[in-house]
């Protein structure tokens, strides 16, 4: 059957959505669902390719695991890959998993084992000679960030081992941080006005992708083995449990609540049992993990697309409530979004009182009918901080209902005359198409710790030694109120070397790095402003179109517009940015400091090269240069080398291994050329 247009558009949708959510969950820590909302979206868009298998891409999220790794840290591909897990939500899903397995083993008997899953980071762990090598995130399932330093500082990671083990082998597991440490952790971040992290997961992710070891090493992180990924030189048992005792035996923390199980109803009364307890452990978990025990069998299994057939998720139901919505409060974001939150009457949800839960936005509260006075169903979905799924139906049919929520209306200041941010008081506005509105003002206090940290980061202008916590304190100490305070530190260096923690030494190293990021060229200095929608490929071509971030400034609409790489969005950010009177400021005052606001744009006359104008997108490994080498060749000849194709692209040049670029240049009917040909076209077939 012919897919309708409403069905093509739909999995567009989805794999849009479910893209954004991933990169909010994995790479930013800062999700804006629930895991049930999350999962609901992942088991449509596969209904839907199941139907449709013509409609599958490579590109799709089914196809893959997790999110790209954060550039700030060195990689590492994992030698056997990090899969995922796939889910059941019922009995009769979980039975027909069972008999799924029974069938493809030929009716072979075979053993289960039963674990928690567990709502943490999943981590890969590499010892040679008994002695911990690397530890490793999942990335995206093939490769994955460098947090080695980050792990040595877990408390219950062994560092060296005794006792019979192979010469080198790989664990896995997950980091998580106990309930009782989120909490006082988000306490002591309350106190100091910082941002709270939303439940215990995104906790555990935060404080092990830290650029400073240092901070990893202040939260309470733990490590729970679950898994042996591979092994060299020696012997390991041949059952998953066996192993998992083995591990335990060289001092890897395993789970105690393990069980091996004989058949499926073991596997559901195991399920039952944890659904009693759940809410007593010290840690969140969010379903069972079900796992043929033979490692024979596991291999005669396999695994489909991401997912191992030998294993299964059993999620648990979400926990729902009935309270009143009492208010509707907004609190902004670190990148200046308003968050709206449900102020409820008391309720005990899963052992835990709740008074709060999320709204995620206004689209979201409008599209399910929540008003101000209902009676709402609240649940928790695996999270520590619960969502509000909307109002009962005998709230819907009341007579006398409050008004449908507008945060415009909400935030109306009579004075000002517009919606105004609760915290600064500057205007807000919202995209089109876009869900949440923002606030852009640089300044604002409830941004300023994230702005500032973004400014220092590698990407930006790479300033070492202002980490989360310097920068905390900088803040409260009150010797820093905007990022373009941070030039001025040198000026307060004694208050600086009586900082806590800080002292002579590291005070003069902190003032030498941020005197060094001066000579960061303008394409760094844009990037650091934090303009929505500008990252620094952005930058960098604004500063070589336009010039600096004072050229920028003047920059029109038309003038942005006509960069092809700058859509409409993307422009109005841009002029929204510059029209706030609080962030010229900073820019002034980043010009006095010396950083280079002012620089003209790069005028490169390409009349006469042999590439003149034409835009190339690279995909796949190429044989003689790395990506970067062939951009700039491109460059040097006239070219210019873009990162995704559009229907301006004239060439993709193909290495080993092509991506979804290949399939999107198709479509667009992009000349596809080798690595050869593109030497040719420069003039040196035999380079």
């Amino acid at each position: 059957m012919k897919p309708s247009e409403m069905v093509i558009k739909r999995i567009e949708f989805l794999r849009s959505e479910i893209n954004r959510h991933n990169i909010l969950y994995y790479v930013n820590d800062a999700p804006e669902i629930s895991d049930a909302e999350y999962d609901a979206l992942m088991v449509e868009l596969r209904s839907l390719e199941f139907q449709y298998p013509e409609l599958v891409t490579p590109d799709s999220p089914t196809q893959r695991v997790g999110a790209k790794p954060r550039a700030e840290f060195g990689t590492i591909t994992h030698p056997v890959p990090m899969l995922s897990l796939g889910n059941v939500f019922n009995d009769e899903e979980m039975t027909a998993w069972y008999n799924r397995v029974a069938r493809m083993l030929d009716g072979e008997p075979f053993e289960l084992m039963c674990e928690h899953k567990m709502d943490g980071l999943a981590i890969a762990l590499t010892y040679e000679d008994g002695v911990l090598k690397i530890g490793a995130t999942r990335g995206d399932g093939t490769v994955g960030e460098n947090v080695t330093d980050n792990i040595r500082t877990i408390r219950n990671v062994p560092l060296r081992l005794e006792g019979d083990f192979p010469k080198k082998f790989e664990v896995r597991g997950e980091v998580y941080m106990s309930i009782d440490s989120f909490e006082k952790l988000n306490a002591s971040r309350a106190e100091k006005q910082q941002s709270l992290f939303a439940n215990p997961r995104n906790a555990a992710a935060g404080s092990l992708r830290q650029l400073d070891s240092r901070i990893t090493a202040e939260r309470a992180l733990d490590v729970m083995i679950y898994h042996l990924g591979w092994y060299e030189g020696g012997e390991m048992p041949d059952t998953h449990s066996a192993i998992l005792d083995k591990l335990s035996e060289l001092g890897f923390t395993t789970n105690k609540y393990n069980r091996k199980v004989k058949d499926l109803n073991g596997v559901l009364e195991y399920y039952r049992e944890c659904m009693q307890y759940r809410n007593s452990l010290p840690y969140p978990i969010d379903g069972v993990v079900v796992k043929v025990d033979s490692i024979d069998q596991q291999k005669r299994l396999g695994a489909v697309a991401h997912d191992p057939r030998w294993a299964i998720a059993y999620k648990f139901p979400a926990i729902q409530k009935r309270t009143t919505l009492e208010d509707i409060g907004i609190s902004v974001g670190r990148t200046g979004t308003m968050n709206p939150y449900a102020i409820l009457t008391p309720v005990e949800v899963g052992g835990v009182t709740v008074a709060r839960a999320s709204l995620h936005n206004e689209e979201d509260i409008q599209r399910k009918d929540i008003r101000i006075g209902d009676t709402v169903f609240i649940q928790r979905a695996g999270d520590v901080i619960p969502d509000v799924v909307g109002p009962t139906p005998d709230a819907v049919t009341r007579e006398g209902r409050s008004a449908p929520y507008s945060l415009t209306k909400a935030l109306f200041d009579e004075e000002k005359g517009f919606a105004a941010c609760p915290v600064c008081g500057e205007e807000i506005f919202k995209e089109e198409d876009d869900a949440m509105y923002y606030c852009t003002n640089a300044a604002c206090p409830a941004q300023l710790q994230e702005k500032i940290e973004y400014f220092v980061s590698r990407e930006a202008m790479d300033i070492k030694g202002l980490g989360e916590q310097v920068v905390a304190s900088l803040i409260e100490e009150g010797l820093i109120k905007d990022f373009s305070d941070i030039y001025t530190l040198k000026e307060k260096f004694q208050n600086l070397m009586m900082m806590q923690r800080m002292g002579e030494k590291s005070a003069r190293k902190l003032i030498d790095a941020i005197e060094a990021s001066k000579e960061k060229p303008a394409d760094r200095v844009i990037t650091a402003l934090g303009i929505r929608h500008v990252g620094a490929k952005m930058a960098e071509i604004l500063a070589e179109r336009i010039g600096g971030a004072e050229q920028l400034s003047h920059a029109s609409y038309d003038d942005l517009v006509a960069i092809d790489t700058v859509g409409p969005r993307t422009a109005e950010n841009i002029i929204h940015f510059f029209s706030e009177k609080e962030n010229l400021e900073i820019i002034s005052k980043l010009k006095e400091a010396g950083l280079k606001i002012s620089a003209e744009p790069e005028m490169h006359d390409t009349t006469g090269l042999p590439l003149d104008g034409l835009e190339f997108v690279i995909t796949g490994k190429l044989l003689r240069f790395s990506r970067p080498q062939a951009e700039a060749l491109i460059k040097e000849n006239g070219g210019i080398p873009r990162s995704d194709v559009t229907k301006n692209t004239k060439y993709l040049v193909v290495g080993e291994d092509p991506g979804s670029k290949l399939q999107k240049a198709e479509k667009y009917g992009v000349a596809i050329i080798s690595e050869n040909d593109l030497l040719s076209m420069i003039g040196n077939p035999g380079f």
